[in-house]
Formats: C-alpha cells, structure tokens, sequence
C-alpha cells in the first residue's frame, strides 16, 4: 500500500513568471500611473497656482452671483452643467469626421459644406462647456484640481485644432480640415478620458452622501449640558459624521459632511439657520437641508434627534420593517 504524501491528484498549478506578473499589473494599473505623471509634471502645478491666484477671487466675490451658479448647475438643474454640455461637441465633430470618411459631402459652391456645418457648431457648443468647465474647476483641490487642468488644456488643444480645421475648410483645403479635424477629435478623447476618470475614479462633482442612511438606531452622541447654542458642533454616530445645532431650544442635526465635496459643515459659519460649507461656499438649510446657495446640487440629509435621560440621540433613516411570517400571523 502506497504511502499518502499529502499532495493532491494531478499536475501543479502553472505560475506566471515574476516579470510577466509585474506585466501585468503594470498593464492593469496604466491609467493610475498616467494620473500620477500628469499631477506631478511641474508646468502644471505652476499653471494650476497661476490661475488660482487669479480665479479663486473672483469665485469668492460672484458666488452669489444667480448667473455662476446657474452655470454650475446646482440646485437649478439638480446636477452640473457641464457633463451634459460636452455631449454636444463631441458629437458634432464626430459626425464631422463621419461626413469626411464617408465623403458624400460633394464640394459647395460657396460657404460651408454640412460637415463644416457640424464643425462650426461643435465650435460654438465647445466654448460653451469650456466656461462652465472653468467654473466647476474653482471648486476643485489638490490632485483634482491639477488633472482637472491639464482636462482643460487637451479640451483647449482640441478646440484649437478644430478652429484651424474650419479655417482651412472656407480657404478650400478639405484635405488639410480633414486631418485637423481627426485630430482634434481624438485629443477630445484623450479629454473625455481624464473627465471619466475624475467623475467615476475621484467621485468629483458627485454627491458624498448619496448612500448615507444610518445610523439605524437612536445612538447616543453627546450630553445635553455640553452641547452649546448657537455653535455647530460636530458628532460621529456608528461611524457617521453629523452636525448639531441648537438655536433657541430646537434641535437641528444634518449629514456633516457637505455633499458637494465632503467639506466639514460643523467647521463652518452659521447665519439665520443656514450653514455654510468652509470648502467651497455651499449653503444648506439646517431645517430641511435644502441649497439654498451652490456649488452643491445636492441637498444635505436632514437626521432625526431627541433628547432622552439628558442625552442627545441621533437617528438616520427608518428601521427595515420586519417580515411576516409565511402563515401570515403577525
């Protein structure tokens, strides 16, 4: 009888060879390194100061301003502008260049042809979305900020190539427009692809308290005695992040973290009820958490208190209801 060695039937396993796996992962993680590169690149970094030095004062002086934030979107549309704004040139110079490779456009007699029609108007819907981009990027920080830019200046590039694909299409050059115009559209890729990344990577421009329900209990935050009026105060509740306010005897208690880029609303001035974000000047409501004042599009959740045995409690959403039995007895 055989002696049992402990290995398992049959063959091995095969394994990658160190350099292949590294490879790998390398291939996998390209558009991480990409990132990374971009943010550290030094004409980007001075750029990103110039041009905060010379906008964040502006932001600061015309956020209130309906027009700045209508371009932001906010509470206006109830999401930004921006991202639907870019589908537009997108797509007018991609239906461009399918005019120019199927080449069914024959030659005008004069004035535009219908894919210099679809040029010039890409043109148009392109500075539109640039503004609003603009707006949006003075609401960014750090990483996002920087790759945000260099987002800015392909989209700029793109436009710029295109403007000199119409030029040469009037002059009669359709060989030359072509061409530029290829090539706009695909920097407007490479574009599109850092906006992808910062929306779907960086969560930038999306609600930060989207999922946010808890906690499912009353859990006790802080003692009634050590809370004081008329001061935000910030408390953590299973995990989640609230902002308490007291003002004569009522109690009022919102998400903390400001839904627009998680800004601490308990770090920040409260005037007649209403709570500004320190971050980027977002205003909520405290008795409904409603924006009252962009560039969040998002309202804040409003949590539930009571006070019991001189202790606050806090309360997020209802609890599950429960399941009746299969025979239908409660």
């Amino acid at each position: 009888m055989a002696a049992d060695t402990g290995q398992a039937d049959g063959p091995a396993p095969a394994t990658q060879p160190a350099g292949v796996a590294s490879a790998a992962a390398q291939l996998a993680n390209w558009h991480h390194d990409l990132v990374e590169q971009v943010d550290g690149w030094a004409w980007i970094r001075t750029l990103n100061d110039q041009l905060t030095a010379l906008l964040a004062p502006w932001r600061e002086r015309y956020q209130d301003n309906p027009v700045l934030e209508l371009m932001h979107g906010g509470r206006w549309l109830g999401h930004p502008l921006h991202p639907a704004l870019s589908d537009l040139p997108i797509g007018l110079w991609a239906g461009s260049a399918l005019l120019d490779f199927v080449d069914r456009d024959p030659p005008p007699e004069g004035g535009l042809d219908l894919a210099g029609l679809f040029t010039a108007a890409g043109i148009a819907a392109a500075v539109a979305t640039a503004a609003t981009g603009v707006v949006d990027w003075t609401v960014s920080d750090d990483q996002d900020r920087r790759v945000g830019l260099f987002h800015g200046v392909l989209n700029t590039a793109a436009l710029g190539l295109q403007g000199l694909s119409l030029t040469a299409r009037l002059a009669g050059h359709r060989g030359t427009a072509r061409g530029l115009g290829a090539a706009g559209l695909a920097v407007t890729g490479a574009a599109a692809y850092l906006g992808g990344h910062l929306v779907f990577a960086k969560a930038v421009m999306v609600s930060r308290v989207a999922g946010a329900d808890g906690p499912r209990r009353w859990v006790r935050v802080v003692e009634e005695a050590e809370l004081p009026d008329d001061v935000p105060a910030g408390v953590q509740a299973d995990g989640r992040q609230i902002l308490l306010y007291r003002h004569d005897g009522t109690l009022y208690a919102l998400d903390n973290l400001c839904s627009h880029a998680g800004g601490l609303l308990s770090r920040g001035a409260v005037e007649g009820l209403t709570v500004t974000c320190p971050l980027h000047g977002s205003q909520y409501c405290l008795a409904d958490g409603s924006v009252r004042r962009g560039p969040s599009h998002q309202p804040q959740p409003v949590i539930r208190t009571r006070v019991r045995n001189g202790w606050v409690e806090v309360r997020g959403n209802q609890p599950a209801p429960r399941r009746r039995p299969a025979n239908g007895r409660k």
